[in-house]
Order: structure tokens, then C-alpha cells, then sequence
């Protein structure tokens, strides 16, 4: 990471979004006439500096899904300057995001440039920087998204969603499943495992059922269900607070800039509570936290 990135990266923990801005602003004069399209596509940078007031914008999707659904909340501000914006999602997430506000035209994104009229391209990772947001000016109003509840609840105890292991980029948010024992034995309490991939094979299935699915929308009306989403760092603790389900979202100790240092709660999602790593690599504290607060409200819970 060079001397730039960490200063912005430090400015963004603290909550200085301001100061992150100015030094965004210099790598953006540094860039404006070099080529990134030999770059990973995620690495890759589309805005040149211009305004979006009057013109035809393509919002472009090059991070992961996660990032997609937490940065769609600009969307509507940006479209109150913009002529129109089109939204070039991921195929995963299109079902979801139909009816997202501040969208005129949705369409996939795929291996080639999009056959839309547009005067301006920009990342939707660009647009807080584009629109100079500050810690105070975040869009965090919830739900910004929304979908139908599945309706399969089958029992009055508290249904907790539990997602437990990451991609493998990064080994380090991924919890083993076997420190998600205590919450099995917790009374009034139904897990259900809402992990996708190769991790639901550790699932036992004495715990409770297995809700998992790797259709986005899918997993958001399975979401609409749970009193509470017990998650890693990953996608699912982005759909849950863009959701406004209460999400409980489980922390490594050098965890990304987005959840700032110190903080129990998120400002990019109201209904969200943040579980640290108190050291590098220990989870069985983090778990006892979290099997402690879950044992308080237990008796207070139910519909």
C-alpha cells in the first residue's frame, strides 16, 4: 500500500472524509490522462474529474457485490444532479437492485463496454468522493433495498441467520464453525445457516436448517425472516443492513477501513452492531461476547 493510500485509508477510520477527499483529489490530477485498462478490473478507475450536474451517467460496478450494495445509497442524491443514471450492476445482483432508487435504466455488467448514451462514466466506489460526503452527510436511511419475506418461519423461538465463513482472498474474516457451538446450546434460539459454498458442509445439521442460497434476492427474502443475521465480513452483513435486519457483523482485528477504528455501531447501517477482534486471530472471544448479548435479549425477543 503506498504513503497515499494509507493516509487516505487513516483519514477514513478516524471519520475524516474531508481530508480523505483532498488526497483523492490528488491522485485523481495524478491519473486524469493515464490508462488503468490493462488493470484488474476492480483496480480499474472511470471518472475523469467531471461533473455530473446535467449530464447522462454510467454508474459502473467494478468492486464485489458487498460494495455494491452498500454504495447503491448514493444513487438517489446523485440522481438529483445527473439528466439520468444507468446502473451497470453485476448479473448476481440485478434482481435486487430493479427497483433501486435514483436508477433510470439498469443493465448487466459483462466483459464489454455497454451500449448506452452516456457523457459521463463513473465507479460507484467514486461516487461519496464525487458527491463530497462527509461523516454527517452519509446517506444511512434503511431499507434502501427491499424484498418480499419468504414466510417459512416455522417456530416462535428467535431466528438467528448465521454466516460464517469468507471467500478465500482472505482467510482471516472466516470464523471456524465449531466456536458456533454456544449458540446451538442457547435456549428460545433457532439458527439457521445461511452460509453459500463450500463452508455449509461444516454445518451440523442438529443446529438447525440450512437456508443458504447463492441467488442474491433469494437470500435477501430468507434475510426478511431473521430477528437477527449473525455475519462475517462479507456481502450477507451488507444485504442485512441495507435491508434494515438487525445485524450482528463479526470483526478480524485489522479489519477494512469502512467499519472505522473503536466503534460499536456503523454508520452505513443503522441496524447494525460491530464485534471486534480484541487480538489478532482470537474468535473465541469475540464469540463469547456474542453468545452473552444474544443470552440478554433472548427473553425480551419474539414476535
Amino acid at each position: 500500500m503506498t504513503d497515499l493510500a494509507q493516509d487516505w485509508e487513516r483519514h477514513m477510520r478516524r471519520g475524516d472524509f474531508a481530508a480523505a477527499w483532498e488526497i483523492s483529489d490528488r491522485v485523481l490530477h495524478d491519473r486524469v490522462d493515464r490508462s488503468c485498462w490493462t488493470l484488474p478490473r476492480h483496480l480499474q478507475w472511470v471518472w475523469r474529474g467531471q461533473s455530473l450536474a446535467g449530464r447522462r451517467v454510467l454508474v459502473r460496478c467494478f468492486h464485489g457485490l458487498g460494495d455494491t450494495i452498500q454504495f447503491v445509497r448514493f444513487l438517489p442524491l446523485a440522481r438529483t444532479i445527473a439528466a439520468s443514471i444507468t446502473l451497470e450492476a453485476q448479473p448476481e445482483l440485478t434482481r435486487l437492485l430493479w427497483n433501486v432508487r435514483g436508477v433510470d435504466q439498469l443493465v448487466s455488467l459483462t466483459d464489454a463496454s455497454p451500449l448506452v448514451e452516456r457523457d459521463v462514466d463513473v465507479e460507484l466506489m467514486e461516487l461519496p468522493h464525487v458527491l463530497r460526503t462527509t461523516l454527517s452527510t452519509l446517506p444511512r436511511d434503511v431499507p434502501y433495498l427491499s424484498a418480499p419475506s419468504a414466510r417459512a418461519r416455522s417456530s416462535e423461538k428467535l431466528a438467528v441467520g448465521l454466516i460464517w465463513r469468507a471467500g478465500d482472498w482472505d482467510s482471516r474474516r472466516s470464523i471456524p464453525v465449531n466456536l458456533l457451538a454456544p449458540l446451538a446450546d442457547l435456549p428460545n434460539v433457532e439458527l439457521h445457516a445461511l452460509q453459500r459454498g463450500a463452508g455449509l458442509d461444516d454445518w451440523p445439521r442438529e443446529w438447525g436448517p440450512s437456508r443458504g442460497s447463492d441467488d442474491v434476492f433469494e437470500a435477501a427474502c430468507v434475510m426478511r425472516d431473521m430477528d437477527l443475521i449473525l455475519s462475517i465480513d462479507s456481502m450477507p452483513a451488507h444485504l442485512a443492513g441495507a435491508l434494515g435486519v438487525p445485524v450482528w457483523t463479526l470483526l478480524h482485528a485489522d479489519c477494512d477501513w469502512r467499519w472505522m477504528d473503536g466503534r460499536e455501531d456503523s454508520p452505513w447501517y443503522p441496524t447494525m452492531r460491530l464485534f471486534r477482534q480484541r487480538i489478532s486471530g482470537d474468535w473465541s472471544d469475540v464469540l463469547s461476547r456474542v453468545t452473552d448479548a444474544l443470552r440478554r435479549i433472548v427473553p425480551t425477543a419474539g414476535r
